[in-house]
């Protein structure tokens, strides 16, 4: 963290914390069984009861020592400081739990479950799950008040003997995924952002580069290690567990905390990718050509579009990032920008061209490439809708988010982009037979994932942002349902905190996470404890 930023963290913690009295607190101790290796849960609430502050906060210290850390320390600081959005770095919780095992996990789970039903669901035994941190919204995945447990040193990347299987932290950030992957010839189906973290991708659906041949990230896992209510620590797969096993596939963190993912792997190499910025006025071309590839029949599997509208310094220009994952020769000097695959000859023909780095590369490259288009260290507003594919509608949302930007003109710092992302057939029908729990198949036509990202400086502008916002979702939702081209579904990874992401699965699915969630999580930790992202 930067000299002049840590000062000013100081002086925010140093605002908000001071010495407290001992608060003992008593309550039902629950009838649970503490994982092997940790003392009675009585001994554990005794302790906690004689020593000043937070008991969750004490026990948790007395049971895991200095793998908690505390306000004004340099661990605390720099995990605050290694969230993406300033909403996030902002949040102070009363401690930080930092495991370096799913055994650290799990006992820090029953500590924070067990107290949570002793003190009935006190806001000091509420706690966050932090993996990668890329979510904007305050308290997705850093707790205030509470215990912050931070998934950062969970980061192994283990390929199995046979290339087939990788297992990953789930603290790690897929910068670092396919940095070892790139270096073996091999791939998983990952995010398209370096920087961002592999847990809170995965558990949320998660698109790929290779999602025309292997459909959401979440399906490729096979196997999940779980920690339970309670601690209990278990192997989740299709053969031990297939209800919670399809639960995990886009149900986010309602279940239990998600310490490795074992996850397919599949020979790699370099691929032609990269990104083309043109001026606004070529608009009318570049949607022509986003619903001939998005419609294409057949769909081009190799193929990955992020068709992208930025909004910065008074006016609009276009992004568009292009990957086709076939395996490819490295660049030579003698061709350093090969010729584009025939399904993007119609964008790259596109003319005039404001920058162009189209070229051979790897995974790490292109990923890297993304992340300097979402720099950390502003305030940030996501917000996502899903609708069929028309070139019409593409530009009536567009002339929405034109017209809604309109009030926020001139707040500090404002960089407003709007993207469009094919979800074709080709992605849902791959999983039509109901192996996730997104609530998308075949029938669902070819869709588009639409995301407004906003960022900014200054917390005085948070509700006007937030306001335009929503009203670009109202006015867009409004404009595809008129068209008969309105679906319910909202990609999670995308979603605002206002937005019903579960009930955007379907009725029956929210039905079967619940019913999944009760028989996992008898006393609703994961509900009532676990306040951050998208409840059931």
């Amino acid at each position: 963290m930067k000299a002049s930023v840590r000062c000013v963290f100081l002086m925010l913690v140093t605002t908000f914390f001071t010495a407290a009295s001992p608060t003992p607190i008593e309550g039902t101790v629950p009838a649970v069984t503490a994982p092997a290796g940790l003392p009675p849960l009585n001994d554990i609430i005794t302790h906690a009861n004689s020593k000043p502050g937070g008991v969750c906060c004490a026990a948790l210290s007395y049971v895991l020592g200095p793998k908690v850390v505390y306000p004004l320390s340099a661990s605390y600081i720099d995990t605050a400081a290694s969230f993406w959005s300033v909403q996030e770095q902002s949040v102070l919780p009363d401690c930080v739990v930092e495991p370096l095992s799913t055994r650290d996990v799990s006992a820090a789970v029953f500590v924070l479950s067990a107290l949570s039903v002793y003190t009935n669901f006190s806001d000091q035994c509420k706690f966050a799950i932090k993996g990668g941190g890329h979510s904007p919204q305050r308290g997705a995945a850093n707790q205030p008040a509470g215990v912050t447990i931070d998934l950062g040193a969970l980061k192994q990347v283990d390929i199995s003997a046979d290339r087939k299987t990788t297992s990953i932290g789930s603290g790690t950030r897929w910068g670092d995924v396919y940095t070892k992957l790139d270096a073996q010839g091999l791939a998983v189906p990952g995010g398209r952002v370096a920087v961002v973290g592999v847990g809170g991708l995965t558990t949320g659906g998660g698109i790929s580069f290779f999602s025309g041949r292997t459909g959401f990230v979440c399906d490729n896992v096979v196997n999940y290690e779980l920690v339970l209510p309670f601690g209990k620590v278990v192997n989740v797969n299709a053969s031990s567990s297939p209800d919670l096993f399809k639960a995990l596939k886009g149900g986010s963190n309602n279940f239990g905390v998600v310490t490795r993912f074992d996850m397919k792997s599949f020979e790699s190499g370099p691929f032609w990718g990269g990104e083309v910025t043109y001026p606004i006025t070529t608009m009318p071309q570049q949607v022509a050509a986003f619903v001939s590839l998005a419609g294409a029949k057949p769909y081009d599997e190799y193929a990955a579009l992020i068709h992208n509208y930025a909004y910065t310094a008074g006016n609009w220009v276009i992004l568009n990032s292009y990957e086709y994952t076939k395996i490819l020769p490295p660049t030579t000097t003698a061709q350093p920008y090969p010729p584009p695959p025939v399904i993007f000859k119609p964008f790259t023909d596109i003319q005039p061209q404001l920058s162009n780095t189209m070229r051979i590369s790897n995974l790490t490259d292109f990923t890297r490439e993304l992340a300097l288009n979402s720099p950390p260290g502003k305030r940030a507003l996501f917000i996502t809708l899903t609708h069929g594919l028309s070139a019409s509608l593409i530009m009536e949302i567009h002339g929405i988010a034109d017209t809604r930007l309109q009030s926020i003109r001139g707040v500090a710092g404002l960089v407003y982009a709007l993207s469009f992302q094919p979800l074709p057939t080709a992605i849902t029908m791959k999983y039509s037979n109901g192996n996730n729990s997104l609530g998308l198949d075949a029938s669902d036509g070819d869709l588009v994932l639409t995301l407004v990202t906003v960022t900014w400086i200054l917390a005085s502008d948070d509700a006007v942002v937030r306001r335009a916002g929503n009203q670009w979702y109202r006015d867009a939702k409004e404009a595809s349902v008129k068209v008969g081209l309105g679906n319910r579904y909202l990609y999670l990874n995308y979603a605002d905190e206002g937005q019903d992401v579960m009930g955007g699965y379907g009725d029956g699915v929210r039905e079967g996470l619940r019913v999944v969630s009760r028989g996992v999580d008898e006393y609703g930790i994961f509900q009532k404890a676990v306040v951050g992202g998208f409840k059931l």
